[in-house]
């Protein structure tokens, strides 16, 4: 069977490379396009270490590629939306994923809770879902469909394709790592998106075991830069003509990529020396860190002689938040569970708080008597701003109607964190402001035109979906977010068509 599997992909991957990817005279010919997410990465934290570091593996990407310096990741600023909207090239309202963590008036929470009807569920995808073993899902606790009582998968959950569907429905070999076994969100609707998934689980120690959050991988900047390493490897070997486990021949991918959480963890531990973003010495080394990882990359693929025909992708799924430390502050989640609760006695469904708030109740007529409640409460939980109801629905485009949006939109003062009362991280993310969402994006070439430049326009992160379909010779328009939204490819690329 591995033999026949092999020739099957080998296959693939002669018809992959035999079909056109470009109109004569537009631009290299791209047959795989890497992407990268350096979560957390700021567009001013990928300004300062092109200055500080010239001969990096990042200047020069850079000097060989396109940066946008105004590039903004979705709202909420979390994993989930972020990535989803780079993969789909839509918003929580198109895709249905307001976060990793959710809740859904339609689903159930369980199949007992499906067969006696009961509807409305909080929907964890996070590492509460992995199964014992923390490689696969435990079916009983993802939510359930009514009318079959299935369990509903992370796949089954999103609404809209993704990239990797477009590509492997084209013949492409499609591969993807990541940090939870959830982030099979990707196979996309039809769960046959990605060919080689590899997603070994950050929230806890390698070996698995029950450890004290101290000892998590990301309690500590090195074992996250190893963790990171762990994955590099994986990718390497997938360059290099294999699995990402190196047990079987495969073709080299044509959309492939992998997430980096060095960055992220020392956003949070270590943090900024001012509020211009300079970095500590934990976040330059977590900076540096990356930086070796993304020149073992490059290297490898010039050895394999596949280094201008590949579109070399550097972004973020999302940023941290507050740069400025002096604005840094803590509330405790529960007290805003309790303001809500105080306006709407056992009315609430779901709280999913960090850099923000979404809020969702038991009964929608409430949301007016709860946002005025919360616009009254004190200082001291830093609400800067409350989007209520059917404004909640407009705000992020979505109908009045929709199972999963949001009730109401907590928006903090810059600097408010909402979590446990002794927690101590100077960053988190899933908000709204700029720090939140300013992301880094470089796209990377050797043959691009406008290569070496920084341009200024706006740009959101949905566009790399769109980019990278053109970019290989599809269709941006198979992407059925890319439809109901019209999403743009990202301007002034030579792969700017429709």
């Amino acid at each position: 069977m591995k033999d026949l599997l092999a020739a099957l992909a080998a296959v693939g991957a002669i018809l992959w490379l035999a079909a056109p990817a470009h109109a004569a005279g537009r631009g290299p010919a791209i047959r795989h396009v890497l992407v990268i997410s350096i979560d957390g990465l700021h567009a001013t934290d990928l300004q300062h270490y092109l200055a500080a570091h010239p001969h990096s593996a990042l200047a020069t990407l850079a000097a060989d590629g396109v940066r946008y310096a105004d590039a903004h990741a979705t709202v909420p600023a979390d994993s989930f939306p972020g990535l989803l909207g780079m993969m789909t090239g839509g918003t929580p309202a198109v895709t249905g994923v307001y976060f990793d963590v959710s809740y859904d008036r339609d689903l159930a929470g369980s199949e007992a809770d499906c067969k006696l009807g009961r509807q409305g569920t909080r929907v964890a995808f996070d590492e509460a879902a992995d199964g014992r073993d923390r490689r696969t899902l435990d079916p009983a606790r993802l939510p359930h469909r009514p009318g079959s009582c299935a369990p509903v998968y992370p796949h089954d959950y999103l609404r809209t394709n993704t990239v990797f569907n477009v590509v492997h429905d084209a013949g492409g070999h499609t591969a993807w790592i990541d940090k939870h076994p959830v982030y099979e969100i990707l196979d996309g609707p039809d769960g046959h998106g990605i060919d080689d998934l590899y997603t070994p689980e950050i929230g806890g120690d390698y070996e698995g075991s029950t450890a004290a959050p101290q000892d998590h991988i990301t309690g500590s900047i090195q074992r996250t830069e190893h963790y990171d390493s762990l994955k590099a490897d994986a990718l390497l070997n997938q360059i290099d003509g294999w699995t990402h486990d190196h047990a079987a021949r495969a073709p080299v991918p044509a959309l492939f990529g992998m997430n980096m959480q060095a960055v992220n963890v020392a956003q949070k531990l270590a943090g900024y020396v001012d509020a211009r973003g300079a970095p500590t010495p934990g976040l330059t080394d977590a900076l540096a860190h990356c930086d070796t990882l993304l020149g073992r990359m490059r290297q490898a693929l010039q050895q394999r002689g596949l280094l201008d025909s590949t579109l070399f992708v550097v972004t973020a799924k999302h940023g941290n938040a507050p740069i400025d430390q002096r604005l840094l502050r803590h509330v405790e989640k529960k007290a805003l569970a309790q303001a809500v609760a105080a306006a709407a006695p056992h009315g609430l469904a779901q709280l999913t708080a960090d850099q923000g708030a979404l809020v969702w109740l038991h009964d929608r007529t409430e949301a007016a008597r709860v946002a005025a409640a919360l616009r009254a409460a004190p200082a001291s939980l830093g609400i800067r701003k409350v989007i209520a109801g059917a404004d909640a629905a407009r705000y992020f485009g979505a109908g009045g109607n929709d199972s999963r949006t949001p009730d109401l939109v907590v928006i903090p003062q810059p600097g408010f964190i909402y979590g446990k009362s002794d927690d101590r991280k100077l960053a988190e993310h899933g908000g709204f402001d700029d720090d939140d969402t300013h992301v880094a994006l470089l796209l990377s070439n050797p043959q691009l035109p406008r290569r070496g430049q920084s341009l200024t326009m706006p740009v959101s992160t949905t566009q790399l979906a769109p980019t990278m379909l053109v970019a290989l010779g599809l269709p941006a328009q198979r992407l059925q977010a890319v439809r109901a939204l019209q999403t743009p490819v990202l301007p002034e690329l030579v792969w700017d068509r429709p």
